[in-house]
């Protein structure tokens, strides 16, 4: 006998996604892939060859190295095939890695990598609630010197220059500055659990507290985060122990090599910022536009399979795209049934979308009705009233 339950619960709506998904329409879908584009374009221009790699890894594969970081942000699924656990990717960096460590193990170094493609995590964040995020960025593996951290960032910010984003801040952190600092002074593993939610909340209060010997120290590079010269500076004066110290030159190294080359480009330093940078070795980076609170990127150096430098930045076109100034869409000619294909084609070539009618009727109107700003009358492309000429 079948036993049928009862419900009062409507069936989903067929449009229901599940948290953090989402569906992108027009004209945004058509904005992030241009934005996509015009980014993958100025990393081809610098010399970084484009990459692909799969959504879906074994799971030992894409979770070692700089994959662990991110382990806990990573989907699983059994391979019917092999009936090996696999990976769905949470983030490009690692795969690109192992790129460069197998297939590209022999080629040229330094080699320039780039990548653009889809990432799922299995959570989101208050400030970036996506669970599905698209990344496009490079990676620079083999010399390790302040030249090449500075190239990261000059090459991320010509590119977002030319998106239309020329007023960004790029802000600079040394991950490991801290954690040296704590170990050459024998902190215990209680005390820098203690202090380093102290200095997650940048709380000054709490870092003079907990902070020992080295309370002044940290306060006072704690009040330091800033503009860069404010902050090198306070590192400098500042008592480090000696790996701490090599930390904080080599920060300051990158800045003059940035300098170098875009004295003009917005640099801030925050000394002991170390929060989510959790594969990176040494200089690190986040992006931000004005007034927004969400990162456009985010990069820094790592190492690239068992001990090669590696240095590179992901950025994000879905927050690209919402800091970008409103792009223009494309005029759209509403074409009507019946007219010669090369007429149409010379209006693609003058830069239109062409919208081809399928039946006779009021041109016009259906112009209206598909989103057209313009109509063939004539042979020549006419604005419709009340649209944009």
């Amino acid at each position: 006998m079948t036993v049928a339950f009862m419900t009062d619960d409507p069936p989903p709506h067929p449009a229901l996604l599940p948290a953090g998904l989402r569906d992108l329409l027009p004209p945004d879908a058509e904005a992030e892939a241009a934005a996509v584009q015009g980014l993958m374009d100025a990393f081809s221009a610098h010399g970084y060859h484009r990459v692909k790699p799969p959504l879906l890894e074994f799971e030992d594969s894409l979770l070692a190295g700089s994959g662990a970081a991110v382990a806990d942000q990573t989907f699983r699924l059994m391979d019917p095939d092999t009936r090996r656990m696999m990976g769905l990717r949470a983030d490009m960096t690692p795969q690109v890695a192992r790129i460069a460590t197998t297939r590209l193990g022999q080629a040229a170094r330094p080699l320039r990598l780039s990548y653009a493609g889809q990432c799922l995590r299995v959570q989101g964040s208050q400030i970036a609630p996506d669970r599905q995020v698209a990344q496009a960025g490079i990676e620079l593996i083999g010399p390790d010197g302040p030249e090449a951290d500075a190239e990261i960032v000059l090459v991320a910010a010509e590119a977002l220059a030319g998106l239309g984003l020329g007023r960004l801040s790029y802000d600079l952190t040394m991950p490991p500055l801290v954690p040296a600092l704590l170990d050459e002074a024998g902190f215990s593993p209680e005390q820098r659990a203690s202090l380093g939610r102290a200095l997650d909340r940048k709380d000054a209060a709490a870092v003079r507290a907990r902070g020992g010997a080295l309370a002044g120290t940290l306060t006072d590079l704690l009040l330091a985060a800033g503009p860069a010269s404010r902050a090198l500076e306070a590192l400098a004066a500042a008592a480090l122990t000696p790996g701490a110290r090599r930390h904080a030159e080599r920060l300051a190294e990158t800045v003059a090599a940035i300098r170098v080359r875009a004295p003009e480009l917005k640099i801030t330093v925050d000394p002991v910022e170390f929060r989510g940078f959790k594969y990176h070795t040494g200089v690190s980076l986040s992006v931000y536009a004005p007034g927004r609170h969400e990162e456009l990127g985010r990069g820094g150096r790592y190492v690239c399979g068992e001990a090669e430098p590696a240095t590179g930045v992901t950025l994000y076109p879905d927050a690209v795209l919402r800091a970008m100034p409103a792009r223009a869409p494309r005029a759209r000619v509403y074409v009507p049934a019946g007219t010669d294909p090369a007429v149409a084609a010379g209006l693609r070539a003058q830069g239109f979308a062409t919208v081809l009618g399928f039946e006779p009727g009021d041109a016009r109107a259906q112009a209206r009705l598909l989103g057209c700003s313009h109509v063939l009358d004539g042979g020549v492309a006419v604005g419709i009233e009340g649209r944009p000429q």
